[in-house]
């Protein structure tokens, strides 16, 4: 049943987007429309990385399902004003050092990369950097609190690990954001553009979480779709250092063609996984 409403609820996010898609072809022209899809896309294609990410964060902390639903409340709110901040200096040191787009580009090469060499269940998420730095400011109790953040005890307040899986995600999302937001950058740098189709993006992600959690194991070669999009968008980055410019329509094919492909590929591998597991307990 809560699938069933995660999976309405994500439709009305995408349908809403959709209709804002309309409204910027009609107010701001073609160009401007297929602009915002393809930074939408982009956006929903990393995210999808990001929130595998968070299955593991919840996993590893054993956040019940009960908890995690406000912990990515506030992160989704978290989100929306770190990518405004993270928008604006973006685009305010494009538009001064032109240059900047091709150090990103590089970055996001190196972040493609890195996600093929990237072993997930290697990922020790309680040595986090953002943990490490609370642990000085704060003491932490062993033990949830029911869905509180923070609890007193004799006079001192301390964190809870809920707390904790906030303050991890909302530092994950820092260092997604720096993947993303050159990536949509790759097809436009409208500081508008750029902020509507993020925004949109993100607040179809509490559903899309709840889906990708039942549907984990059909998403197996999802991060790959993900690297292959950064690198592409690494790459249109880098060659405009010559002058070199792939257009906005032909970017947005591509990157939509590698997100299909992948989802395809995952779907099918997840059907053959079935197959040949019904194969060995035939034989």
């Amino acid at each position: 049943m809560k699938t069933r409403r995660h999976l309405l609820n994500l439709i009305f996010w995408i349908s809403l987007s959709i209709l804002f898609n309309i409204i910027i072809y009609y107010t701001r022209g073609e160009t401007s429309a297929i602009e915002y899809f393809g930074g939408y896309i982009v956006e929903m294609s990393l995210s999808l990385d990001n929130l595998f990410l968070f299955l593991m964060i919840f996993s590893s902390f054993r956040i019940q399902e009960e908890y995690q639903e406000r912990i990515l409340l506030y992160g989704v709110i978290g989100a929306m004003v770190l990518r405004l901040i993270f928008i604006l200096l973006g685009v305010a040191m494009v538009n001064k050092f032109s240059f900047i787009l091709s150090i990103f580009g590089v970055l996001l090469l190196l972040s493609g990369a890195k996600i093929f060499l990237r072993e997930d269940d290697n990922i020790q998420f309680h040595d986090n950097l953002a943990v490490k730095i609370l642990r000085r400011i704060m003491p932490i109790t062993n033990v949830l609190h029911g869905n509180k953040f923070f609890v007193r005890q004799n006079k001192i307040i301390y964190a809870t690990p809920l707390f904790i899986v906030l303050l991890i995600i909302e530092f994950s999302d820092i260092i997604f954001a720096i993947d993303s937001i050159p990536a949509i950058f790759s097809i436009t740098t409208d500081t508008f553009i750029v902020y509507t189709s993020n925004i949109f993006a993100i607040l179809g992600l509490r559903s899309m979480y709840y889906i990708l959690e039942k549907m984990n194991n059909m998403f197996k070669f999802m991060k790959y779709g993900v690297g292959c999009i950064l690198i592409f968008t690494g790459i249109k980055l880098v060659i405009l250092f010559w002058e070199i410019e792939i257009s906005v329509t032909n970017s947005v094919l591509i990157i939509l063609s590698i997100l299909l492909a992948s989802i395809l590929i995952s779907l099918l591998w997840s059907e053959f996984d079935k197959f040949r597991n019904w194969c060995k307990r035939r034989s």
